[in-house]
């Protein structure tokens, strides 16, 4: 029982922290205020609250699809584990740089989001909040959930981590005066790092998965 409660435990923190720096809110915080900044306050707050809720449904779809999408083209979980493991190194890489970007998309998908009523979908749900490292990890994720109870595990960190997310953007005016744009690099680079250990251990993982039976075989 009490190894039971650690595997699951473990796995909830992994789920946290690989979700939350792939997601990266406190970098993402400055963008959604620049993108709302003609918007009044409770505007900016409901579109914050819609675009985690976006993000969160979006998670959750892929997450159930990647059995799906893996059976479908073929892939092993083990090519995936070391696919996701070199995107999430390279995002970390790009978060050490520490530069806070203004936009994950292009001047004129923003121009053309911030003159429509759905905003908070697009740019912000999607891609700004549930962008294409967060749904590899939800999908990379659930291919360890062989139980019921291990994606119920995944499910409420999602859900945990949607809703940090929701209140750091709802916040954002708040942090940025607390923090400044240095407060929020060193952030950033310490969650850049946290993810490229993460990285390596999926790495890690797939490449020990594919090899141990063949050092096996050969030993025999």
């Amino acid at each position: 029982m009490i190894e039971f409660i650690n595997s699951e435990f473990h796995f909830f923190i992994l789920c946290l922290t690989t979700l939350f720096t792939l997601i990266n809110p406190i970098g993402i915080a400055p963008v959604l205020l620049v993108m709302t900044e003609r918007f009044s306050k409770q505007d900016r707050i409901n579109i914050a609250k819609t675009g985690s809720l976006i993000a969160f449904l979006t998670l959750i779809i892929f997450s159930i699809l990647g059995s799906v999408i893996f059976n479908f083209f073929g892939i092993t979980i083990e090519a995936f584990q070391i696919m996701g493991g070199i995107l999430f190194f390279r995002s970390g890489l790009k978060m050490l740089d520490a530069k806070l970007s203004r936009s994950r998309t292009t001047p004129t998908e923003q121009e053309e989001s911030q003159e429509s009523d759905d905003i908070a979908i697009s740019p912000i749900g999607i891609p700004l909040i549930a962008g294409p490292g967060a749904i590899t990890a939800s999908m990379l994720l659930s291919s360890q959930t062989p139980q019921l109870y291990s994606y119920a595990t995944l499910v409420v960190s999602i859900l945990l981590v949607l809703s940090i997310v929701y209140l750091i953007l709802r916040s954002g005016n708040i942090i940025l005066r607390a923090l400044g744009y240095t407060g929020m690099r060193i952030i950033q680079r310490l969650m850049g790092l946290i993810l490229m250990v993460i990285a390596v251990q999926f790495i890690i993982d797939g490449v020990l998965t594919v090899v141990e039976p063949i050092i096996n075989n050969s030993s025999l």
